[in-house]
Formats: structure tokens, sequence, C-alpha cells
């Protein structure tokens, strides 16, 4: 006997004014940005004030939203209020707003180096070649600066709800894991070594560190080139003042992550590999002791005449077709076959997670006819989460 999931309930989430941070979470490719979009404009037609955190670089989030452009500005979405959905749910008279923005991890780097040092040492930082491959394309910038956004945005009070949409990437964890890295990288013992002659000051002093930094670098110039050795120094000498500030807003933002006020969302698709990714970052959640809300189940396939077994209909097919008779209707009965077969084996893999997970929520998305590129495909979107 299979096991029943118990419901996810998105308008107790989204209505609860504790409720101050939502973090949709899961593999690429599995609809993450539409579910916070969604989620976005369902919550600021209840009455919240919102903003949408998206990393997703594809225009059509922006178009759906009535927007020509999303960047690393929070941008007001117009013609968001107090919405009746199809049920005649309403939070009232109270009108919400929704803003949306996407991450430009460089810009917000900048404003880290920009802030934490004075003018002069900011420059230095900011037109160094190695800062800025580092800023672009550095394994983990994209997961960190999302962090360091998430962490502005709440400093700001200007919102009293977040909706972050992780970045896309192979593993759902980097976004965890993304503080730690930098704060390796940081901590490593090549930077350890560049910055030393720059900690200790003084030509006397370079002078007895000279023997084993030579050796050092001299190594390195051969591996990377002169310019590009004195390049990396020169950064890690400008960025030292601001190392400090790295870790710690990283803590902060951890934390804060772990908070009652905020809710894990992960979203998947009813695939053996999506399924597997939920789970696993459902596994990883509770070790961090994040708060987790549940799962969405996105893009699920159902059939408008369930008590048709696909046996069944296959065989009428089959009768049909040995009769030569009813090509058209034949053709209908396979296709209806094919469909539940698709839906019993994604029953199968929702079974299988519910089956290591019973006490997770579930929600659930039906899958749509074409993408969504408007707002009321969103608000389609955001009552199916909440039906």
């Amino acid at each position: 006997m299979s096991k029943i999931a118990p419901v996810l309930d998105i308008d107790a989430i989204l209505d609860d004014e504790n409720t101050r941070i939502i973090v949709c979470c899961g593999s690429g490719g599995v609809g993450k940005t539409t579910t916070a979009a969604a989620l976005g404009l369902r919550a600021a037609e209840r009455g919240r004030s919102v903003v949408v955190l998206t990393v997703d670089p594809a225009k059509r989030l922006a178009q759906s939203m009535g927007l020509t452009e999303l960047d690393n500005i929070p941008r007001r979405v117009k013609g968001v209020g107090s919405h009746r959905d199809s049920r005649g749910d309403s939070r009232g008279g109270s009108q919400g707003e929704l803003h949306a923005m996407m991450l430009d991890m460089k810009r917000t780097f900048d404003e880290i180096i920009e802030a934490h040092a004075d003018p002069e040492r900011a420059r230095q930082i900011l037109t160094n070649p190695f800062y800025q491959s580092l800023s672009s394309s550095f394994s983990g910038t994209q997961e960190y600066m999302a962090m360091e956004k998430l962490g502005q945005l709440r400093r700001s009070g200007d919102w009293d709800l977040i909706i972050v949409d992780t970045p896309p990437s192979r593993s759902a964890l980097d976004f965890l894991d993304a503080p730690e890295r930098l704060g390796r990288f940081l901590d490593g013992r090549l930077i350890r070594i560049l910055m030393a002659p720059a900690k200790v000051g003084g030509r006397s002093a370079f002078k007895l560190l000279n023997a084993g930094f030579g050796i050092v670098a001299g190594a390195l110039t051969k591996v990377l080139g002169a310019q590009v050795l004195k390049d990396i120094q020169m950064f890690v000498s400008a960025l030292d003042a601001v190392f400090g500030g790295f870790r710690q807003r990283a803590e902060q933002t951890y934390k804060l992550l772990q908070a009652p006020g905020t809710a894990f969302v992960v979203v998947a698709t009813p695939e053996r590999d999506a399924i597997r990714e939920a789970s696993y970052f459902v596994e990883r959640l509770a070790e961090e002791r994040m708060p987790l809300a549940g799962l969405v189940i996105n893009r699920l396939h159902r059939s408008p005449a369930p008590a048709l077994s696909a046996a069944r209909s296959t065989a009428a097919a089959e009768d049909l077709e040995s009769r030569g008779e009813h090509e058209l209707a034949s053709a209908v009965l396979r296709l209806h076959a094919g469909r539940m077969q698709l839906a019993a084996r994604e029953q199968r893999e929702q079974e299988h997670f519910t089956s290591a997970h019973p006490t997770v929520p579930i929600a659930h998305v039906p899958a749509m006819a074409e993408d969504v590129h408007d707002l009321d495909g969103l608000r389609e979107i955001g009552e199916l989460l909440a039906s």
C-alpha cells in the first residue's frame, strides 16, 4: 500500500507574516524560477510586499512580469495588487507589491568592494585583471553572491518577504556550500603565501621572507607567467582589508537561512534524477538544521479520463484496429494509454520519495500546455500550487 504524503499548504506559508524568506531550490531545469515568480505574485496579491531574486538569465521571466529587463536593481511589477483567485480567496483590502531582480554577480561583488574598502584600495581591486576574472568566473562566485544579495535585501528592510530562486548548477547543494568554498579559497595556503610580504611590511621585513618566497614565486612564475603572478599578488594585497567582511557576512546569511522565518521549498519534476536530487537536498537541509517547508512536484502529467486504465485503452485500440474501424478513435485510445503509463511512472517516482521522507509535505503542479509568458500564467501556477 502506497504512502500518502501530507499536503503542502502554500497559502499558509505566504500568509504567515513571520515568513520573511522563501528559498526555491532543486536541480536545474525543474521550474524553480517559474515557481519562485508564481509564489511572489501570489504573495503580493494576498497583501505582502515581495521581492523575487532570480539568477535565471532567461528573458521570459521579465517578459511574463511585463518588464523590459531584469538587472541587479529591484524593479516594480505593474498591475499587481489584491487579486481574488478561482476559489474566491483574497487577503481583502491590503494592497501588496511585487518587485523582481536578476542577480548580477560581478556588480554585486563590486558593490561589496566599494562598501568595505577605502576609495583607493577599491580602485586597485576593481581594476585588477585577476579580480575581474575572479568576479566573473570563479567556481562558486554566483552562489556566494546570491547569498550576499539576499543578506543585502534582508538588511534593507524594504520588503516583508524575499523569495530566492537559487542558481542553476550541476548540484543543488552549491548554494549552501558556496560560503565555505570561498572561505577555503581566502584561507588557502597559496593566498597566505602571496599575502605574506604585504602583511609584514617594509623592505627589511620583506628581505627576511625573500628566500622562501622567492622559491615559491619562481615556481609560480614558470606556471602562471610573471604578469599574472604580479596581478594576483597586487589583488591579494589590496583585498586583505576586506577578507574578514566576506566571512562574517557569509556566516550571518547562513544563520539567517537557519532562522524560523525562512522556508525552503524544494522543486522537482517527477523524473528519477530530479527526485533523487530532491531527496538528497531534503536530507542535507535536515543535516544543516534549515527549515524545510516541503516539495513541489512540477510538470505532473494527468489524464482527463483516469478511470480508463492503460491496459483497457490499449485493448480497445487493438480491437478497433483488428476490425479496421475508427482509426481516429484507435489513435486517441493509444495516446491515452501512453499518458496513463507516463502518469503511473511519475506516481512511482513520487512514492519512492514519500517512502524515504513520509513527513515532507508535497504540492503538485500539472504540466502546462505552453510556457508561462504573462502574469495570468503565473497566477494560474500560483493557484495550482495552492490547490
